[in-house]
């Protein structure tokens, strides 16, 4: 099992912060090292405050940003104007007021066939970034929130083990929330990042953070812990419980 990186903020505005402040450093570094930043966005509550507070933190700084290209950890089946679209919620709130080109947004498209949506986003991954030996992107971030249930991306509990050891970087998903039809980034894809980061955030989820962090832990996200050296979690959950290193 890997290690989890657990850190804890009193309000669901910190933690958007710090993780946004975070997120533009690690993005700094690569614009200095001249390599391009690959980010992958996921949604939820928390990613509006997240991407908000990103979008701030780029602005006051005049952070430069045409080495970073945006890709999506998983997105709803809806046209992207959609009020469920993950890609919205991104371009209402990072996206559009910053300015990003569109040759350096790769979005998931929900709309179309699910092969077609799953070859234009691989090809986007191949022209760009590094991959593994056995055929996973190596992305340079991956953001995943976290459900009621411990799921992450759409990535839920109850899936066969076949299908949560599949190799495929994207994969439809019937959810167990609406809406239904979703794609999401495998196991497989998240683990091969090289950064993944949770925000956890909201009280109700203390019971699945703490499951998560079990060694022996049955949720998604305790899944990704157990693929991973390192899994870092930015909470606001009261009482989360602390995680010394394995």
């Amino acid at each position: 099992m890997g290690h989890f990186d657990l850190r804890q903020f009193a309000t669901p505005q910190a933690l958007a912060e710090t993780a946004a402040a975070d997120c533009l450093e690690a993005i700094s570094a690569a614009q200095k090292d001249g390599t391009i930043f690959s980010l992958a966005l996921s949604g939820g509550r928390i990613a509006q405050t997240f991407c908000a507070a990103l979008a701030a933190l780029v602005q006051a700084r005049k952070t430069p940003l045409d080495h970073v290209h945006f890709f999506w950890s998983d997105e709803r089946c809806v046209p992207p104007d959609d009020p469920e679209s993950n890609f919205r919620l991104a371009n209402d709130r990072l996206l559009r007021p910053l300015g990003i080109a569109p040759a350096q947004i790769h979005r998931l498209e929900g709309e179309k066939p699910a092969e077609q949506s799953f070859a234009r986003a691989e090809a986007d991954l191949r022209n760009l970034v590094s991959f593994t030996a056995t055929g996973q992107p190596i992305l340079n971030l991956v953001l995943l929130g976290l459900g009621e249930n411990g799921h992450v991306a759409s990535l839920f509990p109850g899936e066969p083990e076949h299908v949560m050891a599949s190799p495929a970087i994207f994969r439809c998903v019937t959810a167990v929330k609406p809406p239904p039809r979703r794609i999401t980034m495998g196991y497989a894809a998240i683990a091969a990042a090289k950064e993944t980061w949770v925000l956890a955030s909201g009280s109700g989820k203390a019971d699945a953070l703490r499951e998560s962090l079990r060694p022996d832990g049955h949720t998604p996200l305790a899944r990704v812990g157990q693929l991973r050296q390192c899994v870092r979690i930015y909470s606001d959950i009261p009482k989360a419980p602390s995680l010394a290193s394995p």
